[in-house]
């Protein structure tokens, strides 16, 4: 079933075209990943789609209750919102009644006045027919699988991934038609992005999604649109597949091309003997020459040519000692040692906020220790490409930011001009000299990211190199690393970029550990799994041995009662009965609590709390009754 249909839409910000005249059609079941150079209007295009921004031409068509949830890169919050508040949108029917549920719980434990308990029973109905007790803890559950507990937490004093998360929560847990995803991966580690993929799997309707993570793009994405040069390329398969009816794509297109361009040579001819145009015949097909002439081909894309140049790496490179790193009572760094080695390629992973960029910023000299020392030799030139573009002055132009750094660089093509340079990281001469503060979020990190490599760096510190590059570009600085003459260490939850680059992984793994496994992400994701199965396996042979001895115990003994079974088996009748009038008791108290949710709630726990004890103490009761029997019968023999 269609849910939404494109027709011709158009888009331009002052000369720069980002689509012109496209048409796109979304069905239930697709689930769709939009790639394409950042820059080209991707953002752009999810947010015509999802309503927020419109089109210069053409029309969007969908069904007045067709349902959309759109997640942006940059969500907009309400500071003073609580966590759950903004979930719900503020003012949405489940909040509002939720909201006023409490209230009025407060003010009927505060009087317990009959008029405030009929409305709060109204309340409980109404939640009900909202189904709020069952969204409230969905909702609950999404936040705690994105790391968030705090549910009464104001808005405003979260940290920007922390906001990031919760607005995906929103969109996650809000039903619709069709969900909308700007970078989704961005700003959630490994765990979660692997748990974000299950959830999606399982979800129904439509999906559209931008994300950098070529993985995630393999197992969720069942249908490629890419938009180059104000067009889109629609392909009905995952990112593995794309890749090869891609090339398919551009090979038809190169002959189609290599074809045009022979008819073009044989009309050129024709019209430089001088035929004159006297017949229908030769206007037709001089015609057909300047069609010919200015027809505009779509190209295959022309990526990102990375060619920076390396400064000499002496024998010296980095030695970590002993080094400690705590924040208030969280211990972060614990006892870690390392000697970089020239050609190291290190990944480094563990759960947000275990102290990934603490590690870099600690090797960069931008946060000293708290103890441990750390050596760094002369020929050093470290390169920090961070999270934050910490120094991006929006203020400048593209290409007076370039030239703080250097105005010509020596590459393996000889020397070039920070323009050259800005012209292979596609800012061609008309935007070098716009204002940094035009380009969009992915154009800054690619810009920021050659300034970087403008430095001629030798030890290279990427802090999440991931977020907020396109795919392509990615793709070319992982060719550019696989060249690169010095070490590498990386911060990223980008399971595809980590399996690309690195060759050794640093693995946070709580209190302060960091372990060190041989090989990419994926060797270690396999070896930390036998980790986790070898303790595993070690605690069931310890359990089972335990139970092997108790057994053992039990069959080697007199058959006579120890003094503790002595004392069971003439309190157990007292106690069975006992915990029955306590059962009793509680159901009465449910019946009449019915109104009283929070009540009702404890008291439901409280009864299968019951209930276990119950059945533990009448299966005590039969084994007791039991061994007094064969006690009983072994004394008459």
């Amino acid at each position: 079933m269609n849910i939404l249909t494109m027709e011709k839409v158009s888009k331009s910000y002052s000369e720069k075209i980002l689509f012109d005249e496209i048409s796109l059609g979304i069905n239930e079941g697709d689930k769709i990943g939009l790639i394409g150079v950042n820059g080209t209007g991707k953002s752009t295009l999810l947010k015509i789609i999802a309503g927020v921004e419109y089109s210069d031409k053409g029309r969007i068509l969908k069904g007045s209750s067709v349902g959309i949830e759109y997640l942006p890169q940059n969500p907009i919050f309400n500071d003073n919102n609580t966590v759950l508040q903004q979930i719900f949108k503020g003012n949405s029917p489940i909040m509002e009644v939720i909201r006023e549920y409490e209230l009025t719980l407060q003010k009927f434990s505060e009087s317990g006045e009959v008029n405030i308990e009929k409305k709060l029973t109204s309340l409980v109905q109404r939640m009900d027919a909202l189904g709020a007790w069952t969204v409230e803890n969905e909702a609950k559950n999404i936040l705690t699988r994105l790391g968030i507990v705090d549910f009464k937490a104001q808005v405003g004093i979260l940290s920007g991934g922390q906001r990031k998360r919760i607005a995906m929560a929103s969109a996650l847990i809000n039903q619709s038609d069709l969900l909308i995803l700007d970078e989704p991966t961005n700003h959630i580690d490994n765990e979660t992005v692997d748990w974000l993929e299950k959830h999606l799997n399982k979800r129904k309707g439509a999906l559209i999604m931008i994300t950098h993570d070529r993985y995630f793009l393999d197992r969720v994405a069942n249908r490629i649109i890419e938009l180059y040069n104000g067009k889109l390329y629609s392909y009905q398969a995952n990112y593995s597949k794309y890749l090869e009816l891609k090339i398919e794509r551009e090979e038809i297109e190169q002959a189609s091309e290599k074809k045009r361009q022979n008819l073009f040579r044989r009309e050129l001819e024709w019209i430089k003997k001088g035929a004159k145009a006297r017949s229908t015949k030769q206007k037709a097909r001089i015609d057909r020459f300047e069609e010919l002439k200015n027809e505009q081909v779509s190209s295959s894309y022309e990526g990102i040519d990375i060619k920076a140049g390396t400064s000499r790496l002496g024998k010296k490179t980095v030695e970590l000692m002993n080094i400690h790193k705590s924040f208030d009572d969280k211990n972060i760094i614990n006892e870690f040692d390392y000697v970089l080695l020239k050609d190291d390629r290190i990944g480094v992973i563990g759960p947000n906020g275990s102290g990934k960029s603490t590690l870099l910023n600690i090797i960069s000299g931008k946060l000293k220790p708290d103890k441990g020392k750390i050596e760094v030799g002369e020929t050093v030139k470290m390169g920090f490409f961070s999270q934050e573009n910490d120094d991006l002055d929006e203020n400048l132009r593209v290409i007076d930011y370039i030239k703080e750094v250097a105005e010509y660089i020596v590459t393996s093509d000889g020397e070039l001009s920070a323009s050259q340079m800005l012209e292979r990281f596609l800012f061609p001469p008309s935007t070098q000299w716009t204002p940094i503060s035009k380009l969009s979020g992915g154009e800054k990190r690619r810009l920021y990211l050659l300034k970087v490599l403008m430095g001629a760096p030798n030890v290279l510190l990427l802090d999440e190199p991931t977020n907020d590059l396109d795919i392509q570009t990615l793709t070319i600085l992982e060719s550019y690393l696989d060249d690169f003459k010095g070490a590498v260490i990386a911060v990223s939850h980008d399971r595809y970029f980590l399996d690309r680059v690195s060759n050794k992984i640093f693995s946070f793994e709580g209190n302060g550990l960091i372990n060190q496994y041989t090989g990419n992400y994926t060797d270690c994701f396999e070896k930390i799994k036998e980790k986790q199965l070898d303790v595993k396996e070690c605690n069931n042979k310890i359990k089972e041995d335990k139970k092997s001895i108790d057994v053992n115990n039990k069959k080697n003994r007199p058959l006579k009662f120890t003094y503790k079974e002595q004392r069971e088996f003439e309190e157990i009748d007292e106690v069975v009965a006992r915990l029955e009038e306590e059962l009793i008791e509680i159901n009465d108290q449910i019946e009449k609590s019915a109104s009283d949710f929070e009540c009702l709630q404890e008291l439901i726990i409280k009864k299968e709390e019951a209930e276990i004890k119950l059945n533990e103490a009448v299966d005590r009761w039969a084994y007791l009754n039991d061994l007094a029997e064969k006690i009983s019968k072994n004394k008459t023999f």
